[in-house]
């Protein structure tokens, strides 16, 4: 089948197409690890990607994508396959064709990712990029693709050379898909609008954005483009974010419900193509095909006018309340990246009564100062007591180790040890990570540290003095497996516990039975909900999160008073959990003294 650019948009014109979801989750899940070249599969295993393809074309679908996501010479040189790219690419428009005939009109789109990844771009000149992406898409078009998805951009300028170049290599559709970080700006630092603005004028049939970030926040992406362009809009959100099962392990929780919930809301905002990314499967696609048989009727929308959002929260102060109890606030590089601003945060919690001021980590999709280093200059300019994140995922021993010995020569005292996880860039976003050792084998790093040695046993010229922290997840799904993994925690060294944001007492509960035994001090987390979006994004985008039905429902209900609502929740349940533990950590994402003015009096 061929198509044009106004044969896509009269298409788009009759009704919304619907796009396949993730190919790469689908391979993964079959037992592929993340580390390999996905692409490839189309010669190694051309059944399994068949199998993904038709899983896709039975739920309904009117759009699948070939499995060549990174499939560029450049891409595939870091898997030694560089001289593979007409087989890789030829093979997987073969496939998909073959899969397309069993229904009629299925288009088939070649899936085009940034010639270089995130860590090549730095040291490969734009002329290399630029021959890379012709060479691809001169294949792909040859085998013949019925339209071209460029698609996970995160830096603009790479996207539009990718438009100049598709646009005179193929006589195909192209669509262009940026994609954008949970504060709605690329990885280049421009938001929706901006990329809207570019775009528009191109030669392109359409624009839209895919992966990075789950159905609600994409919602937000799509409104604010459809306020800037009159070209037709495509979406492809993620699952939500992943939950790291071991080395390049990966998997994702998302209902199909709330999936298909946030799909209306993009038809509603006039999406004409709609599927989805990482994480997303046949069911959910499945479940869209059959709300969009509802969703016929298409008609314009009106751009809407656009209300900022809150400003982003400050974090909130520790305090003791009591001999027992210790009440702390977190902050994270992201919330407090200027040390400015976070330095009068800091002073102004800590008048309000702050005992310890938590720095956790960000997102890591921007460049931002460490935890450690924040925690000291305000520990060193305010003289308030802190506690500093450590994380494994972008680190080597090696480097672990001379980090938390610069720190603790410039006086940081107490640090918590997590596995963290890298940010989410691209289609197969989690090759990048390093993870030498996870939290565990931090704490035990940590520990060995503290006795005067190296994580090998060799001696070193003094020791360390960490309290040593480590986090627990009430939330988990999987009780069994966070419980264990809390005890080899305790096992390996940690001398205190601080949870996950905790939004039940009874999943505390199951957890500290679970667990049994003595434990260290514990800290209890809690995050004050401020609506029912929030609430709803968190318990269905964010994994190992667990918010009752009944506190959904109270925010539901509760409408413009939600914030309050959320912070009456908050006072009972920190009334449930003080029993439990040493201290509270706050972490609220509005009105920070107010919320913990109130917390620490519950």
């Amino acid at each position: 089948m061929s198509t044009s650019a106004a044969a896509l948009r009269a298409r788009f014109a009759e009704r919304p197409l619907i796009c396949d979801g993730a190919t790469g989750t689908m391979l993964h899940a079959a037992g592929n690890s993340l580390d390999q070249s996905l692409p490839a599969l189309s010669l190694t295993d051309p059944q399994l990607v068949r199998a993904v393809h038709d899983s896709y074309v039975d739920a309904g679908v009117d759009v699948i994508q070939t499995n060549t996501f990174g499939a560029s010479r450049l891409r595939l040189s870091e898997y030694g396959l560089g001289d593979q790219v007409e087989q890789i690419n030829r093979a997987a428009v073969r496939i998909a064709r073959d899969a397309a005939q069993a229904r009629h009109g299925i288009l088939v789109a070649g899936s085009v990712a940034p010639a270089v990844s995130v860590h090549q771009r730095r040291r490969t000149p734009p002329q290399a990029r630029i021959d890379a992406l012709t060479e691809q898409l001169s294949v792909l078009a040859d085998a013949g693709v019925d339209l071209i998805f460029l698609e996970t951009f995160g830096y603009l300028d790479e996207l539009l050379e990718a438009v100049e170049v598709a646009v005179a290599a193929v006589d195909v559709p192209v669509i262009a898909q940026a994609t954008f970080s949970h504060d709605a700006h690329t990885l280049s630092g421009h938001t929706p609008r901006e990329v809207a603005e570019a775009l528009t004028g191109m030669p392109v049939a359409a624009i839209g954005t895919n992966c990075t970030i789950g159905p609600q926040r994409v919602l937000a992406v799509v409104r604010e483009l459809r306020e800037h362009t009159d070209l037709p809009l495509t979406a492809q959100p993620n699952a939500g974010l992943p939950r790291r099962t071991g080395r390049a392990r990966f998997e994702y929780d998302i209902d199909s419900e709330y999936f298909v919930r946030y799909v209306r809301q993009l038809l509603d905002a006039g999406t004409s193509l709609v599927g989805g990314c990482c994480g997303t499967t046949p069911t959910q696609l499945a479940a869209v095909v059959e709300m969009a048989a509802e969703h016929r009727a298409r008609t314009a929308v009106a751009a809407a006018p656009r209300t900022e959002p809150e400003p982003a929260a400050a974090d909130t102060a520790p305090a003791f309340a009591g001999p027992d109890r210790l009440v702390a606030v977190e902050l994270t590089t992201d919330t407090a990246a200027d040390v400015e601003q976070a330095a009068r945060l800091a002073a102004e919690l800590t008048r309000a009564g702050a005992a310890m001021i938590c720095i956790g980590a960000g997102d890591g999709l921007r460049a931002r100062i460490s935890p450690a280093d924040l925690a000291l200059n305000l520990h060193q300019r305010l003289g308030v007591e802190v506690t500093a994140t450590v994380t494994t995922w972008d680190r080597t021993i090696m480097a672990l180790q001379a980090d938390l010995l610069g720190a603790h020569a410039l006086g940081l005292r107490r640090i918590v040890c997590e596995t963290g996880s890298p940010p989410l860039l691209g289609d197969y976003p989690h090759v990048d990570g390093v993870w030498d050792v996870d939290s565990i084998g931090l704490v035990e790093l940590v520990a060995r540290l503290n006795e005067g040695t190296d994580i090998h046993g060799f001696p070193l010229p003094s020791r360390t003095a960490f309290e040593i922290g480590a986090r627990i997840n009430p939330g988990s799904r999987d009780l069994a497996r966070a419980a264990a993994r809390a005890r080899d925690k305790i096992a390996a060294g940690a001398q205190f516990l601080i949870t996950r944001p905790v939004y039940d007492a009874a999943d505390l509960e199951r957890l500290l039975e679970a667990i049994g035994g003595d434990l260290p001090p514990l800290l209890v987390a809690v995050r004050p909900l401020t609506d029912f979006a929030e609430a709803e994004y968190l318990a269905h985008e964010v994994p190992d999160t667990h918010i009752p039905e009944r506190v959904l429902t109270a925010l539901e209900k509760a409408g413009p008073a939600a914030a309050e609502v959320g912070l009456e929740l908050a006072a009972e349940l920190v009334a449930a959990v003080t029993p439990l533990a040493k201290g509270l950590v706050i972490t609220p994402t509005r009105d920070a003294v107010r919320a913990v003015e109130r917390l620490v009096t519950s």
